[in-house]
């Protein structure tokens, strides 16, 4: 009998063990591979949405876009010495679009009176027009657009908000200087002088320190200062003596409901300047030697409106010798009046014609024995002359019985605001738009 050799077993032993060994290291690679190929080579499927199946999420498609339209934008401004078509032309608009513009505006426009304003002309990628907007002014804006009949053009509705305000300062050298300082408009100091134009003389009567106040409405474009509206009150304040107007049914009346229009104004044209007053022995600037001066010289701006002080009739309008072209009025009560050196005459003014106070009669000028443009201005009572600036009047009408409570009631309210003794700004009605549509 044969005897078993160890080492054949051993060997046989080991052969099974690498066999094995062999194939978990096989299996092992496969069960890589399959992951390396799912994770890397097969393709990402995501996991469905409870709310059903779901797109593949994947790259954008490629699909093409619209793209936008693509406009060509010319900007120019209406020059204030040019023309409407010219301002375009020079801009690189032709003369038919032009031509297409101007005719379309034209229900809308007066361009013979157009005075600036800018334009946007917007054309497609062929340059045809697609839309143009003009604006005249920042609540006065055109647009043209094509519509199914061809091109149509409207005014744009502005939206403006329009506020109550208190507007006070006080006066350093004059009531122009005293309302620039405080950030407000020339139109709202001529406003403010001619309600108070009966009451105080503003050549003669202002003086440094004195205070003055109003409560007036403000018109805006979302920020934008558009304008003034109407004066509700206004104040004016020398030392001890107070001037109140309070607007009621179209009028001022003070704080006793007395008118503060009176049957003759204080100066006749807004206030510039006193050159000359009135006087019994003034050396003559032209004949010289000393000679009386019945009359009360503005130096104004050649052209400036003179209107009359009260109503009246024209006893001559003409050449008055030294005094140049002349306006001379009755009124009542035995006064006459004399405006002299002017450069012409108002319309319609001539000898017999009734004029009513502030109406313009002439304008300031240099004719006759004149040394530059103002205006000679002179009264006279009874056939004698007056000192304009000394002379009193009598006050104005009163307000109706009937209407007392309900101007006491506007006057309370007014005062209220004057003192301070409410907000200095209050909105008023809802807001309005200024422009309309049309075609």
């Amino acid at each position: 009998m044969k005897r078993a050799n160890p080492f054949q077993w051993q060997s046989q032993d080991d052969r099974r063990k690498k066999r094995k060994r062999f194939l978990l290291l096989g299996f092992l690679g496969v069960i890589l591979l399959f992951l390396i190929g799912y994770f890397f080579i097969l393709s990402y499927r995501p996991i469905p949405s409870k709310g059903g199946p779901s797109e593949p999420i994947g790259p954008p498609s490629k699909e093409v876009q619209p793209s936008e339209p693509v406009h060509q934008i010319i900007e120019g401004t209406i020059k204030e010495k040019s023309t409407f078509s010219k301002s375009l032309a020079e801009k690189g608009i032709s003369q038919i679009w032009t031509e297409r513009i101007v005719s379309t505006l034209k229900p809308f426009l007066d361009f013979k009176k157009l005075k600036g304003g800018q334009f946007r002309f917007i054309a497609d990628e062929t340059g045809e027009l697609v839309k143009f907007i003009f604006e005249a002014g920042p609540i006065e804006i055109y647009e043209i657009e094509k519509g199914p009949e061809g091109y149509i053009a409207r005014r744009k509705e502005i939206l403006l908000e329009t506020y109550l305000v208190k507007v006070e300062g006080v006066i350093r050298s004059s009531l122009f200087e005293a309302v620039e300082a405080i950030g407000e408009k020339e139109h709202l100091v001529i406003s403010f002088a001619e309600i108070l134009a009966a009451e105080i003389d503003f050549y003669k009567d202002v003086r440094e320190g004195d205070r003055f106040q109003m409560v007036v409405e403000k018109v805006y474009k979302e920020k934008e200062f558009i304008r003034y509206g109407m004066i509700h009150a206004v104040e004016y304040q020398r030392g001890e003596r107070v001037i109140q107007g309070i607007h009621f049914q179209g009028d001022f009346y003070n704080e006793k409901g007395f008118a503060l229009k009176k049957a003759f104004l204080r100066s006749p044209l807004r206030f510039t300047r006193i050159s000359s007053r009135f006087s019994k022995a003034r050396k003559h600037p032209i004949l010289g030697g000393v000679l009386p001066h019945y009359g009360v010289d503005y130096a104004a701006p050649s052209g400036t409106p003179i209107w009359a002080v009260a109503d009246g009739t024209v006893v001559s309008c003409g050449w008055g010798g030294g005094f140049g072209k002349q306006v001379v009025l009755r009124h009542p009560n035995g006064y006459m009046t004399y405006y002299a050196h002017l450069s012409g005459y108002g319309s319609g003014i001539r000898k017999g014609v009734r004029v009513k106070q502030k109406q313009v009669i002439g304008y300031v000028g240099s004719t006759g024995l004149s040394t530059g443009p103002h205006l000679d201005y002179r009264m006279a009572k009874g056939g004698r002359f007056r000192n304009p600036l000394k002379e009193s009047f009598p006050a104005g009408f009163p307000i109706e019985k009937g209407k007392m409570d309900a101007f006491q009631k506007r006057r309370d309210e007014m005062l209220a605001w004057l003192q301070g003794t409410v907000s200095d700004r209050k909105g008023l009605e809802s807001p309005k738009r200024e422009g309309e549509g049309g075609g």
